[in-house]
């Protein structure tokens, strides 16, 4: 390309320019008087003639707005009564869990409760245990204390043996050790 053609590119350009700078002003101009004698005058608002059949559409557009209504709002029920018993199930869950969580604290608590309580009703058998052993032990060393004596007034009095004596009705007659 030349120079001139260029040149010439560049004015028909600008001549373009121009002329489109000039619809826009005059688009901008018209606008803003469309507008003015629009909102000035209602009538020139296209408005839709309503034949039979547009006002049986209506009708039937009404309708079916109606039947999704009631059903919107029969379904908000539903919601509503589910979100209730949802909530009270929520709240029975959190009771059972907390009444669980109890219920298993004292069930590990049993075995020592139970140690305790065993424990407490053991302590007077076991002391009654050792009294009895002492006891016992006492009548042994008594016992032993006695058997020594009366072996050793045995072999005093010549040998002769304090033996039971059998009565007639088959009883034995036991020696008595007094308050030895």
């Amino acid at each position: 390309m030349s120079q001139t053609d260029i040149q010439a590119l560049q004015a028909e350009n600008a001549q373009l320019k121009e002329e489109l700078q000039m619809r826009e002003q005059l688009v901008q101009q018209l606008s803003q008087e469309l507008f003015r004698l629009v909102k000035g005058k209602p009538q020139f608002i296209p408005q839709p003639e309503f034949t039979e059949q547009h006002k049986a559409q209506l009708n039937s557009l009404r309708e079916q707005i109606e039947g999704l209504e009631q059903q919107v709002t029969f379904y908000q029920e539903q919601i509503s009564q589910r979100d209730s018993e949802i909530y009270s199930l929520r709240h029975s869950v959190t009771e059972l869990t907390d009444r669980a969580r109890m219920l298993e604290q004292v069930v590990q608590e049993l075995p020592n409760v139970y140690r305790d309580k065993f424990a407490e009703r053991m302590a007077p058998v076991k002391e009654k245990v050792e009294a009895l052993q002492k006891e016992n032990r006492q009548l042994h060393a008594e016992l032993q204390s006695v058997s020594y004596r009366l072996a050793v007034r045995n072999r005093k009095v010549g040998g002769k043996l304090d033996l039971p004596k059998l009565t007639g009705n088959g009883n034995l007659d036991l020696p008595s050790f007094g308050n030895a």
